[in-house]
């Protein structure tokens, strides 16, 4: 799960950027919470796809968020200013679908079926170049934002990071490559999806757990219309793969959803953000911990240096000589 922001800001909206406030325990306990079940859902998916198939896997998750959050809607009825509950713009809706198939539709199938040849601790640690694909989309594809030199250095810086994590210079890639590249394909849909929201949708007043409901929820209908392609096939349940599904729908992608929006509050977006730096770590843990997973030399090693990436692109970090120019102007 991609950690997204469900109020639409993207991760890369802020150029300066500080450390979160200390907050309440509630607000600690959420931002935890929502980096836990969001870094542990690669381990949910992958003993998931023991009874179920990669394409059940998505639709099951899709469809249980869905309704997590819609329940979550019509028990809080959020309103911005008065407004209606939900948006009456057909154009919202239609702009809501594409971040549902963006956002929930495709990058859910495509993780799970990258699980397959992919370890959950691997996956775990490319999810984590969702800021990247969005420093990119945002700056070459939408156009919503601006970025300086240190900025696209955290981009190459990034993407070098990716190739020492899929270590091309190996001759053990086989289905493995082709699963590290669906990964990437979901991270890039994650992008796409923060550039196009934050163009179409980020100024319009629509309450945050209602932003969260609609883009999920409109992944849920085209799941559902999708049931019989999808949702149809071979299952072998047992306890362990009910938990996994339950857990990856309701909380993953419904209840971690909320518990991101009181951190957004609280510690605004960019400062929430930093679940970003939680999730691979909880990922790659519970994959060597839980599954005994292998984990070689340049997994963690690129994933650092996607760190740093990220903390370029987003401003978090930056170039002494940028520093000076932006004090100079």
């Amino acid at each position: 799960m991609s950690t997204t922001t469900p109020s639409g800001t993207s991760t890369t909206a802020s150029s300066t950027a500080t450390a979160p406030r200390l907050g309440g325990i509630r607000t600690w306990a959420q931002f935890l919470s929502a980096g836990l079940v969001w870094g542990a859902s690669f381990l949910f998916m992958a003993v998931a796809l023991g009874g179920v198939s990669f394409t059940q896997v998505a639709w099951t998750r899709t469809v249980l968020g869905g309704l997590t959050l819609g329940l979550v809607v019509l028990a809080v009825r959020p309103r911005v200013a008065g407004g209606p509950v939900l948006p009456r713009e057909p154009i919202v809706w239609l702009h809501f679908l594409v971040i549902g198939v963006l956002g929930c539709v495709i990058p859910f199938l495509l993780f799970s079926w990258a699980q397959q040849s992919v370890t959950s601790s691997l996956a775990s640690i490319l999810n984590a170049t969702t800021p990247i694909m969005t420093a990119i989309a945002a700056t070459l594809a939408f156009r919503v934002e601006r970025l300086d030199a240190s900025r696209w250095l955290g981009v190459v810086v990034g993407i070098l990071g990716v190739v020492v994590i899929i270590a091309p210079w190996s001759s053990e890639l086989g289905g493995s490559l082709a699963g590290q590249l669906a990964c990437l394909g979901a991270t890039a849909c994650y992008g796409v999806m923060f550039g196009y929201t934050r163009k179409f949708l980020s100024g319009r007043p629509i309450a945050q757990t209602t932003f969260a409901f609609m883009q999920v929820g409109m992944g849920a209908a085209v799941m559902l219309l999708l049931t019989p392609l999808l949702a149809v096939g071979p299952v072998r349940l047992d306890a362990a793969i009910v938990v996994c599904l339950a857990i990856l729908g309701i909380l993953g992608t419904g209840l971690a959803y909320v518990w991101n929006i009181g951190v957004i509050r609280d510690w605004g977006p960019t400062n929430a953000s930093t679940v970003t730096y939680v999730t691979p770590v909880v990922g790659v843990v519970l994959g060597v911990l839980v599954l005994s997973e292998p984990l070689s030399w340049n997994e963690p090693v690129g994933a650092l240096v996607v760190m740093l990436g990220i903390l370029l692109a987003q401003g978090r970090v930056r170039m002494p000589l940028a520093r000076r120019s932006a004090q100079a102007g």
